[in-house]
């Protein structure tokens, strides 16, 4: 099936979000689509999707033109999404996942749950994805989950199969198993629609690349003739610089001291298992990790949000062992929560009631019961010029600012005050290559500026990019140790480490 966007147009009043947009999918082909966070990406797949309709232009399949009156006709059509954040539920199996909505029934109009499985496993034959029809979905992981997530856009005949940022939550060997089912998808004939910030992976699986910066078409070409930094010169553009600067190592005084802390889960499973850990001074931890090894409940631990069920935390020489949220604070701890809109963010709220959510009791912003809302929009103003939030106005609600720019909120909000410690996880998780540039500049200037910075990512280049010092955090402990300033640091042995394996 061969896709054609012609002059696509989507208009939300006054704000153009996608402006004369052609493009081009062809049956048999991943076509990697590029931009900035808010560039359109979301938008023109929203209007592919039946979603939204085109304010103008029109979609064709295979030469004909097509008007979807919503999500049905074009699941109708043969397109499919693979959304970023997995639509599943937890408590129902594979099998009755994937036929939510499109029940096989038999007899009676009875669920057919026999031949469901048998579509499940004929799928998982075809396509080579090895997913239990049987199992549970809250009990499989992230790689798996997103497998499940697949079978259900081929349950429903899928020629076109997009996929937005799916790459996202997986670990290194979760891509390459995820690359080669997307190549046994092209391989078949389904036209595959490939979006991403990670300029790697998409030289890597695509066959062609089409970028969107402020909602236009600004290059297309051959990923075997683009470099990443041509890419991403495109993306924002401008050049962007893919090394961290920092000053050269000179760490101080310990600063964070974690000694044999014990964390549990809800089900009083171990989290975190005797972990030790120290930060300096002027020195940036990366902890790398297979996520669900502990990195959670020990950042949720660090900054009280997790009740501790042994060991000490010693801050700046004090005991913070059994201090609260706030108290930690007070003291000079930031976090960057690794789920910006959940725990980050209140999305309904503006710009600026956003940026003192933990701060509005501060004589700056209160007197007494009473907010001082003028000194609040002062404060919030500044920072979002500071720290490069794109918004033409800090009363706009921080929901509709783009992934990229609400992070760049959380980081005004935590390093526009006087800090010592810096604690971030998943620091750029699903941001384009322009804030990743910018976020990263203001995290090496906090350890520049003595600051003691605990850097928690799934991204192994970040981690390598950013990490004066690396620990591997396997199954609730710490099992390896390296020096992120070793020009020789070996990928392959971090990997390894994430994986359980000893040397």
């Amino acid at each position: 099936m061969d896709v054609e966007l012609r002059g696509i147009t989507k208009r939300f009043g006054p704000f153009t979000a996608n402006r004369n947009v052609n493009l081009t999918i062809r049956a048999g082909e991943v076509l990697g689509l590029l931009g900035e966070n808010g560039a359109g990406k979301s938008t023109l797949m929203t209007v592919l999707c039946g979603l939204y309709s085109p304010s103008e232009g029109e979609i064709l399949i295979d030469g004909k033109p097509v008007r979807f009156a919503g999500p049905g006709d074009a699941i109708a059509a043969g397109i499919g999404m693979v959304h970023q954040h997995f639509m599943l539920i937890p408590v129902f199996t594979v099998a009755e996942n994937v036929i939510l909505g499109v029940e096989p029934t038999g007899r009676l109009d009875r669920l057919d749950l026999v031949t469901a499985r048998a579509q499940v496993r004929a799928i998982n034959e075809t396509y080579g994805l090895e997913v239990d029809p049987d199992a549970l979905v809250g009990d499989l992981p992230v790689g798996l989950q997103q497998r499940v997530e697949i079978i259900k856009v081929l349950f429903r005949s899928a020629e076109l199969v997009i996929f937005d940022e799916p790459t996202a939550v997986l670990t290194p060997q979760e891509v390459e198993d995820f690359f080669k089912i997307v190549r046994s998808l092209r391989d078949d004939g389904k036209a595959i629609v490939f979006i991403t910030h990670k300029l790697n992976e998409i030289i890597e699986i695509a066959d062609r690349i089409s970028v969107l910066r402020a909602g236009e078409i600004v290059g297309e070409g051959d990923p075997k003739a683009l470099s990443e930094a041509d890419l991403a010169e495109m993306m924002v553009g401008r050049p962007v610089s893919f090394t961290v600067d920092k000053a050269p190592f000179a760490p101080g005084e310990v600063l964070l001291e974690v000694d044999d802390l014990t964390v549990l889960r809800d089900d009083d499973s171990l989290a975190v298992d005797g972990l030790d850990l120290q930060v300096h001074r002027g020195e940036i931890v990366g902890i790398a990790g297979v996520q669900g090894n502990g990195q959670t409940a020990l950042v949720e631990a660090l900054t009280g949000l997790a009740r501790i069920a042994g060991g000490t935390l010693r801050f700046a020489g004090g005991d913070i062992t059994r201090a609260s949220t706030r108290e930690r604070h007070r003291l000079g701890i930031a976090h960057i929560p690794e789920d910006r809109q959940r725990t980050g963010l209140i999305p309904a709220f503006t710009i600026a009631e956003n940026m003192v959510l933990d701060t509005y009791y501060d004589e700056r912003f209160s007197a007494g019961p009473v907010i001082r809302w003028e000194a609040v929009n002062r404060a919030a103003a500044r920072a979002s010029i500071d720290f490069d939030v794109r918004t033409d106005s800090v009363f706009n609600a921080v929901g509709n600012l783009s992934g990229g720019n609400q992070q760049k909120v959380i980081i005004a909000r935590e390093m526009s005050r006087d800090t010592q410690l810096l604690i971030a996880a998943q620091p750029t998780r699903g941001i384009d290559v322009g804030s990743i540039e910018y976020i990263h500049r203001r995290i090496a200037e906090a350890r520049d500026e003595g600051d003691g910075v605990l850097i928690v990512s799934s991204e192994l280049d970040e981690i390598l990019a950013l990490s004066d010092r690396i620990v591997v955090m396997f199954r609730g402990r710490i099992v390896a140790e390296f020096d992120g300033n070793d020009p020789h640091i070996s990928k392959k042995a971090i990997g390894l480490a994430m994986a359980g394996a000893t040397a």
